[in-house]
């Protein structure tokens, strides 16, 4: 086994920082962490961690063999991406020779969060569209075409949102008089419908991801690196990251970080801390937290149990620093503010160590890691109010100034704004979670990220908070296949000016609010409250929203 003195530095720190809390450093939750130790070493006689770089599909039973066995090349994307980095640095040296150096990228979910922490973390330009938001897809379109390459990103290229973004951009190219399959580089999966329809239109490129990974595990594939590379970031060296990590990762050892990490989030999931929350602490990373939502709420959140995982802004939020008796504090970077443990170390590094660490949960809980049964249900009740649309608007409960609010029966007597709130905020059961869903720009409308820690605050319960329709390929499973304990606080907006999806019978705002009232019913048949508020003009209402959410305090 390498001893931690012969380990690259960045691996070095994560084995020593874990060592730390074996010992039970961090007092308020020393329990937690001796519980850890037993359960890591049991894990490690189990020779869990080589089975799992081995790609060994049985270790989480014969009901989920199948599809592990097809899920399993992540482990080892630090090599078999390597060809990837030439090819990806020539492609982009030839794009700015032609004066192409603004990078735009069409996916959803893994196809989108890896990328963005990427770029973000090395302080590259990449716009990101995972949106159906036709404000903020105008935006991207208001940008220099001259010098724009569209990246399209999907495993099948059904995703309803990334085609849509490859319409609107292949018909914006065409006004512009410029060859759109000279600007549209696709990364998809062999084999795959779109694989062949980019062939068949000329499009400049077409590089087919391993099959063998799964979206969320997908961060060291041509999903994320494409539109990384040609970013501008160093893919070559988040490769060697995650080279250097893999060596301890894969060793059958109590200290091995992916198992003290996992043993310690599935303790603490036994004692009843399902919920997992996220602060960065100095890292150095930005927007982690945003990806390892996704693989941690998409991984475990099926068959009624799971983690769900609560991204915080701040290290001091009370949320975080004062955790809840149902949550486990972790921090990306050092440890502080009461955080169960740090993870720290080099970004690609962090990819791999959570990967190996959601897979062994997942073995821990007794589910399917890389299945997500529940992400379909949302898609098709979305596309059937696509199908047969109602030709008149929902009648609202009632209209407080610029909001319009479309409440569940049981709160059907409230009148004020402040006053569905306060009832709907006292509907929570005990332990449970809320969650905003913001139907609306993430750029235009930024400001609606202050409701999660205000509602946290006022109710006492973890809050998540989400962008739709991002999170539906991303909290979306939990929601529907985790605890069913959630309470769901849905923002839509009226769209000042549309944008029609060529070749389709709907524009983007008719698709926005399709998905966010189709998730509404799957969610309501689950028996889960769901308060929609409409804003007829999205910045008064806002506003107005925050207003009324601190007069339910007083």
């Amino acid at each position: 086994m390498t001893e931690p003195n012969d380990l690259p530095p960045d691996v070095a720190r994560i084995v020593k920082h874990f060592e730390d809390l074996i010992k039970g450093k961090f007092e308020g939750r020393k329990q937690l962490i001796e519980d850890a130790g037993p359960l890591a070493e049991q894990l490690a006689n189990e020779q869990v961690a080589s089975k799992l770089t081995a790609q060994d599909p049985t270790l989480w039973g014969p009901d989920a063999e199948s599809e592990a066995a097809i899920r399993l090349s992540w482990t080892t994307l630090h090599e078999t991406s390597r060809p990837l980095v030439a090819e990806i640095e020539a492609l982009r040296a030839e794009l700015h020779a032609e004066g192409i150096d603004r990078v735009v990228l069409a996916g959803m979910g893994g196809s989108s969060l890896a990328p963005e922490v990427i770029t973000r973390t090395a302080n590259v330009p990449l716009v990101v569209l995972d949106t159906t938001d036709p404000g903020q897809v105008a935006d991207a379109l208001d940008g220099d075409l001259s010098r724009t390459v569209l990246v399209v990103s999907s495993k099948s290229g059904s995703t309803v949102e990334t085609d849509s973004h490859r319409r609107i951009f292949e018909k914006a190219f065409a006004e512009e008089g410029i060859d759109a399959a000279s600007r549209i580089v696709v990364v998809t999966d062999p084999g795959s419908p779109l694989e062949a329809a980019s062939k068949e239109a000329g499009y400049r490129r077409v590089f087919a991801a391993d099959p063998h990974v799964g979206g969320r595990y997908s961060a060291l594939t041509a999903f994320g690196l494409v539109p990384s590379g040609l970013a501008g970031a160093d893919i070559g060296r988040l490769l060697d990251e995650a080279a250097a990590a893999a060596e301890y990762l894969s060793v059958d050892s109590k200290d091995n970080p992916a198992l003290v990490l996992a043993a310690a989030l599935g303790g603490a999931h036994a004692r009843g801390a399902e919920k997992v929350v996220i602060a960065d602490t100095g890292s150095g990373i930005k927007g982690f937290g945003d990806w390892a939502e996704q693989l941690i709420a998409e991984s475990t959140g099926k068959n009624g149990t799971g983690l769900l995982p609560v991204v915080v802004e701040r290290p001091d939020s009370p949320d975080f620093s004062d955790a809840y008796a149902d949550s486990t504090p972790i921090a990306i970077g050092e440890a502080t503010n009461g955080a169960l443990m740090g993870s720290e170390g080099g970004l690609g590094g962090q990819f791999l160590l959570w990967e190996y660490a959601t897979a062994v949960v997942g073995r821990l809980l007794g589910i399917n890691p890389f299945d997500q049964p529940d992400v379909e249900a949302a898609k098709k009740a979305a596309r059937s109010l696509l199908d047969a649309p109602k030709s008149e608007p929902a009648t609202p409960t009632f209209v407080d100034g610029p909001v319009e609010v479309h409440a569940p029966e049981a709160l059907s007597g409230e009148t004020t704004l402040a006053g569905v709130l306060r009832a709907f905020l006292a509907s929570a059961p005990e332990f449970g979670y809320f969650a905003v869903q913001a139907y609306l720009d993430r750029l235009a409308d930024a400001s609606a990220v202050v409701l999660r820690p205000e509602i946290a605050r006022r109710t006492g319960l973890q809050t998540t908070f989400g962008w739709g329709p991002r999170f539906l390929h991303s909290t979306g499973q939990y929601h529907k296949g985790g605890h069913q304990n959630g309470v769901f606080l849905q923002l839509t907006g009226a769209v000042e000016e549309d944008i029609q999806v060529p070749d389709r019978p709907y524009t983007l705002g008719t698709l926005q609010l399709a998905q966010a009232l189709g998730d509404g019913q799957v969610l309501t048949r689950n028996g889960r409250p769901v308060l929609r508020l409409h804003f007829v003009d999205r910045a008064a209402g806002l506003a107005h929203l925050v207003k009324a959410l601190q007069e339910v305090s007083r």
